[in-house]
């Protein structure tokens, strides 16, 4: 575009910064650092990487220089090589002299005054590169054009790399003046973004997806995760979609400042859309204002820091309140005040991986991507140390730079005692925005003793503490303070579990024995050594891991009159034990020394006595009554032979005793137990039977027997166990199964493995006497997959039966596809089942391989394969049955029987209409290649069961003559249908 023709009309600018640069010299550290880091501050910047496909025009370049407001030209020793760049810049120099497009260069390794007296290897390209672009008689007036417009370009006011030692500082300052010149009001975010973009972008993806709505997205995550920083990163990337805007920060502490609360955001929120200086007089007048003047105008809002339902009420509380197209975006703590708004979505802060976190950390200690080499491993440990937290990973990473690395040894072991503040600070602000003193309560009893313990457990323990934990440990959990990990375990940041250690230890750092709680193994020695215990003390736990001579006195107890959680791990402790709490809940005390627990140790309010590894051989001479005891754990006790008087126990839900091999009575008085759960008894060698009464347990859902080897039977009225979900009795005596297990209503799971003499013709037996005789007179086809994660169901007379292929492309994410059949179908499906040939799996599945496996009637056999890994499978059923009978609603179970590992799994209806990959990885744990396997499907009456087909799904073929299908080729809408039907059938 030449001078004449552009002068006269500015053209629409695309993007905001245009970076010209010489490839490989400077692409991989210098400009994708500056390219990032213009991203990261919603700069829509034009970077070849990005924007450019391979064989693209110069044409385009052309364009995209136009419609550039800014330049970036970064000048290096091998940029005169470049004719791409040279032809790049005298576009710029055009763009800049016919209507001020805005140049700015960068020397990276070489000195603007090269530019404006080209000499050396600069020059030397230069001319080479004159001759290659032009004709012999064009390139000296083209070497002429080109020296022309350097000089120009080295004029421009830029930066000097080598003016600069910390390029990241560099970057940042070239960013903030791109912003400037830009005239954007940007927010300033992190200097380092490292990992941000990716997450930036998954949220500015669901705006983008968004309808015509209101869209309201939530942003949650504890302190330090990067919340604020995100919604930045976020606003500074869309805002310039949005005429009408708002980003109110801090929103916590505005109004713990201000005393005029929400009056205050109102205000603040009117004034930044608005774009005048509004002021209302009450919250009433606030609602009414954001109403009228909002309602029709398309806004983008961001509620950084939320903490109050009431300030959402108030600022968003209702959508009507927006125009269409509107984007909120919350900041919060508190999961609860995102459900109670309803919000659209939630995007949880995740820790950062090691990978990142090593950078994050790198750059703000060394001001590099990785470590030095020699402070490689202290690197790594305090990284281990922040465990992902960005704020933890900064304040660290500042405060360690160029410090030595004796320096760091001693952060380090300072960190083990005293957590830096700074961070501290931050976490502080969930902890003190708790709502009452119970829920403060759990946080540091789970601190200092239940992390990585059954959520379940914890919660028993600390409602018999009167601590309501059911909602309190929700509200932690909402609050970010506590997380559910894998198999229902309670977890916590590192950083907020020494945080909340923190807080007890402020009470009295120079006298463990006045803190509430007790933890660290040489404070827990100093009280009991010294006899410093104080009635402060709720909570003790001392951990030797070996047994030794050394034990305390009792009476070093006698001041702990509080104390409810104790922890004591093969402790020897004389004397009177009456010295002990009469408030305990909690005793947790592996290695038990006595051979019985004392008269004089008082029980009656505990609610969990966990004695693992004991030394006990009764559990009490002289029976107490517990009457809130509701687990109790006594395995691994060697030398225990009988169980207590459960009696007095009448509310015990969970009886542990793995592992007693001497064990060799269970009191009658079990019969009596209307709330027990759980008998575990596994590898109980010495017991030979079970009280009649144990048939009698309604409430009992799981019975552990593995490994009795001297248990040979049990009773058929195990029936009467009408709740029991799960029996496991590997490796014992029995000759004989009670038949009737199976008819229970309510067993999910049968592991018979191991039995000495049993036959295998037992299984037949039981799935004989399991399985019900059905018959009736029409045809259906309905196949059960369960493979991933979704429900899919169809009813063929409403759907056109071309509609099923496509239905089916996807199969492998299904987890049920139901398909009913109208008359005319059923007269198509007749004579398929003598077809000569089919495939062996089903139609649409291009990249996982299925192994198919046909049996007649209600079962189907197979042997599981030795040299793939099963990701999944379908079961699918032909059956007869009258029209107006559903098959859905006429399944009553699926029966899985391992005849090589003696197992039963039983699944309900419900269980295979709502399988998912937990259910999925509990059939594949009792499985083993070459394991056989049959699998039997259990109608009610009324339904007759013609064919049973499974189709196994591995991650990658094995040496069969299955192939994966073909892409499927269009084919009348009946045909498509008949080739489902085949592959069922056949």
């Amino acid at each position: 575009m030449s001078s004449s023709s552009s002068s006269s009309s500015k053209p629409q600018w695309i993007y905001d910064v245009f970076i010209n640069f010489r490839g490989g010299d400077t692409r991989r550290d210098f400009v994708s650092h500056l390219y990032c880091a213009l991203s990261n501050a919603g700069v829509n910047t034009f970077f070849d990487d990005e924007n450019l496909l391979k064989g693209t025009p110069l044409e385009e370049l052309t364009r995209a220089i136009e419609a550039s407001q800014i330049a970036i030209v970064v000048f290096s020793e091998t940029y005169t090589e470049s004719t791409w760049c040279l032809t790049e810049l005298e576009k710029i120099i055009d763009c800049h002299e016919s209507y001020g497009q805005i140049v700015v260069p960068i020397f990276h390794g070489i000195e603007p005054s090269i530019l404006r007296n080209p000499k050396g290897r600069f020059r030397d390209a230069l001319e080479a590169a004159a001759q290659k672009k032009y004709s012999a008689e064009h390139s000296e007036y083209g070497l002429s054009r080109w020296k022309n417009v350097l000089n120009k370009a080295a004029n421009f006011s830029g930066w000097d790399v080598k003016n600069h030692r910390n390029t990241a500082k560099l970057v940042k300052e070239i960013v903030e003046d791109i912003l400037t010149k830009l005239d954007y009001a940007l927010l300033s975010i992190t200097e380092f973004p490292v990992g941000l973009e990716s997450r930036v972008q998954e949220v500015v993806g669901i705006v983008e997806n968004q309808s015509a709505k209101v869209c309201i997205i939530g942003i949650w995550g504890m302190g330090g995760s990067g919340k604020t920083t995100m919604a930045k990163a976020i606003y500074n990337q869309i805002h310039r979609r949005f005429n009408d805007k708002s980003f109110i920060e801090n929103i916590r502490e505005v109004r713990e400042i201000d005393g005029r609360g929400n009056v205050h955001l109102q205000e603040q929120l009117l004034s930044d859309v608005l774009k005048t200086k509004v002021k209302i007089h009450s919250v009433g007048m606030g609602t009414t204002m954001i109403e009228n003047r909002l309602s029709r105008k398309k806004v983008f809002i961001v509620l950084d820091d939320v903490n109050d339902f009431g300030q959402l009420k108030d600022l968003c509380g209702n959508q009507k309140w927006f125009g269409k197209e509107s984007v909120i975006i919350i900041t919060t703590r508190d999961l609860h005040l995102l459900d109670l708004l309803k919000v659209d979505y939630v995007y949880k802060m995740e820790e950062m991986d090691k990978n990142e976190s090593l950078e994050l950390f790198s750059w703000h200690a060394f001001r590099e991507a990785k470590p030095r080499e020699d402070f490689d491993e202290l690197a790594r440990n305090v990284v281990a140390y922040c465990g992902g937290l960005p704020l933890a990973l900064e304040v660290l990473g500042s405060y360690l730079i160029e410090r030595t690395k004796k320096d760091w040894e001693s952060v380090l072991l300072k960190l083990e005692r005293i957590p830096n503040d700074k961070v501290q600070e931050k976490l502080r602000i969930s902890f003190d925005g708790l709502c009452d003193e119970m829920e403060k309560d759990i946080f540091l009893d789970v601190c200092c003793f239940f992390i990585g313990k059954d959520r379940a457990y914890v919660t028993e323990i600390l409602n018999g503490c009167g601590l309501h934990a059911d909602i309190g440990i929700t509200v932690l959990i909402e609050r970010s303070l506590l997380k559910v990990e894998k198999n229902n375990k309670l977890g916590m940041h590192q950083l907020l579990r020494d945080m909340g250690r923190e807080i007890i230890c402020e009470s009295s750092r120079k006298d463990p024995g006045k803190r509430s709680r007790l933890w660290f193994h040489e404070d827990v020695l100093d009280v009991l050594t010294k006899n410093t215990g104080t009635e402060t003390i709720e909570g003790l736990a001392l951990k030797l891991h070996f047994i030794g001579k050394d034990c305390f006195k009792a009476y070093a107890f006698e001041e702990m009159k509080r104390l409810r959680l104790l922890q004591l791990d093969h402790v020897q402790l004389t004397g009177n034990y009456g010295y002990l709490s009469k408030q305990l809940r909690w005793i947790c005390w592996q290695g038990f020394p006595s051979k019985y627990i004392p008269k004089s140790f008082y029980l009656d309010g505990a609610v969990v006595i966990d004695l693992k590894h004991s030394n006990l051989q009764l559990f009490w001479k002289e029976p107490q009554v517990l009457g809130w005891l509701k687990i109790l754990n006594l395995s691994h006790s060697k030398y225990l032979t009988v169980t207590p008087d459960f009696s007095k126990l009448p509310k015990l839900e969970k009886l542990i005793l793995k592992d007693c091999p001497r064990l060799c009575k269970v009191h009658k008085s079990i019969g009596g137990l209307r709330n027990l759960l759980l008998i575990n008894l596994k590898d109980c060698k010495s017991l030979e039977n079970l009280p009649k009464g144990v048939y009698k347990l309604k409430s009992v859902k799981t019975l552990i027997l593995s490994g009795c080897s001297k248990i040979d039977k049990l009773e058929e009225d195990i029936v009467q166990m009408e709740s029991l979900i799960t029996l496991i009795a590997e490796n014992t005596a029995m000759k004989q199964v009670p038949f009737s297990i199976v008819k229970s209503k309510s067993i999910g799971y049968i592991s018979l493995c191991g039995f000495e003499g049993f036959s295998r013709n037992v299984f037949p037996s039981i799935i004989r006497s399991w399985m019900s005789p059905t018959m009736n007179p029409l045809s259906y086809v309905r196949p059960f997959c369960s493979t991933s994660s979704y429900l899919v169901s169809m009813d063929m007379r409403s759907y056109n039966l071309g509609d099923l292929e496509p239905m089916l492309s996807g199969l492998s994410n299904l987890r049920s596809v139901l398909v009913q059949c109208d008359r005319e179908s059923q007269v198509s499906m007749q004579g398929l089942a003598t077809s000569d040939s089919c495939d062996a799996f089903l139609p649409g599945d291009n990249d996982p391989f299925w192994l198919a496996h046909m049996g007649e009637g209600n079962s189907v056999y197979f042997t599981v394969p030795e040299d793939c890994r099963m990701k999944g499978m379908t079961l699918c059923v032909v059956y007869l049955s009258a029209p107006e009978i559903t098959a859905t609603e006429y399944l009553i179970s699926v029966l899985m029987v391992n005849y090589t590992r003696y197992t039963i799994q039983v699944f309900k209806r419900e269980t295979v209409f709502s399988f998912n990959d937990v259910d999925w990885q509990g059939i594949i744990s009792h499985w083993s290649p070459g394991d056989k396997v049959e699998i039997f499907v259990n109608f009610g009456n009324g339904l007759e069961v013609k064919k049973t087909a499974i189709y196994l799904m591995c991650d990658e073929s094995i040496d069969k003559e299955h192939n994966p299908s073909p892409e499927p080729k269009k084919e009348p809408k009946k045909n498509v249908f008949e080739r489902f039907i085949k592959k069922i059938l056949i």
